[in-house]
């Protein structure tokens, strides 16, 4: 059949506007928002478990143990150090600001001066010091430790011990809803205590058992009342109500979970694993939560602080060497075992190889 030429132009009009439609209808490939965005190697010695952002301060507290145990700290936005607080082999450090006090997790405490970073005293308590939180609610810094006591109360104005709270387990992590209550995982009870900060009691405890168990890190949504606990034993987040424990999901992440936060400006929640990996996940409301993304991050990164001022997410890390074979027992001797089960040694750090990492948009 032959078309007449008005036809043809017609046809000819039209494929690029259907070529056009086709297009958009093919889905586009998503770009991970989040991404590392920064690594600084600082170097220095001594092992590592907790790093905490003081946002208004624009400091950053890393805290090494061992023989020549310090808390190092570092610009936020340079990652340059600008101080450091030598004699206190800690898990980790905090300041509280409304006083200008800070704390690290040594034995004794050690308390210094946020501005100058000079140590004000020691304070001699019972436990092994461990985890840590800073309350704004009443300005009271919390020691946790996995043996009796469980909880040390500190009074940051001057340092005073207010009292101890009994858990009956092995608290990880603690979160404030800045209302008067704290909440910390027990990490071998797969449960969530509930503490009334001015009774500094325990008045009750979430059973989160039937989703998992083995929590080591903790994060709160406070305006809505949401609970993040990142556990190990099934790794995945149970995400639960603040008012009452119940469950309401529990989502996939990654494995050796030990730490997490939450960002209030985007709603998202933060769970870092030693497997290297960070899990974000998105609070879409009070009641709906999904994975958001998976970043890749290098081995043993496995907690992490949110500076609330640029939303970036830091951690920290370090390159190992291998794992020394075991010792071979002299002839007639017993076997002996080392750090690791059968023997085998714990891989040792590479000197100079710490390192601090920024994640971000």
């Amino acid at each position: 059949m032959t078309r007449s030429p008005l036809v043809l132009a017609a046809l000819a009009a039209l494929l690029p506007l259907c070529a056009a439609a086709q297009a958009q209808s093919v889905p586009q490939p998503q770009t991970d928002p989040y991404k590392i965005l920064q690594t600084a190697k600082v170097g220095g010695d001594g092992g590592f478990d907790y790093l905490t952002a003081d946002s208004e301060n624009r400091t950053l507290y890393i805290a090494r143990s061992g023989a020549a145990g310090h808390i190092a700290v570092f610009n936020l936005d340079t990652l340059a150090q600008v101080g450091d607080i030598p004699g206190a082999s800690a898990h980790g450090a905090v300041v509280d600001d409304a006083t200008g006090h800070g704390f690290a997790t040594s034995k004794p405490i050690t308390m210094f001066d946020a501005k100058t970073f000079a140590v004000i005293k020691k304070i001699d308590v019972q436990g092994n010091p461990d985890g840590y939180l800073v309350d704004a609610y009443n300005h009271r810094y919390y020691v946790l430790s996995h043996s009796a006591p469980n909880v040390t109360v500190i009074d940051s104005k001057d340092g005073a011990i207010l009292g101890t709270i009994d858990l009956g387990g092995a608290p990880e992590q603690a979160v404030t809803d800045g209302k008067g209550h704290l909440y910390i995982d027990l990490e071998d009870k797969d449960a969530i205590a509930v503490v009334d900060v001015n009774t500094m009691k325990m008045t009750g405890k979430y059973d989160i058992s039937s989703k998992g168990g083995g929590c080591a890190g903790l994060a709160i949504d406070a305006k809505n009342n949401v609970l993040f606990a990142a556990c190990r034993d099934k790794n995945n987040m149970i995400i639960l109500s603040a008012t009452d424990g119940k469950i309401l999901t529990a989502l996939p992440i990654g494995v050796g979970c030990d730490g997490a936060t939450f960002n209030p400006a985007t709603n998202e929640v933060f769970s870092s694993q030693g497997d290297g990996t960070l899990t974000i996940i998105k609070e879409n409301s009070p009641t709906s939560f999904a994975v958001e993304q998976t970043v890749k991050t290098p081995a043993r990164a496995k907690t992490l602080t949110l500076d609330s001022k640029t939303g970036h997410i830091l951690l920290m890390a370090a390159e190992y060497g291998a794992v020394p074979a075991p010792a071979t027992p002299a002839a007639g001797a017993a076997p002996t075992q080392g750090p690791r089960p059968g023997g085998r040694g714990r891989a040792p750090m590479i000197p100079g190889s710490f390192s601090i990492l920024v994640v971000g948009k």
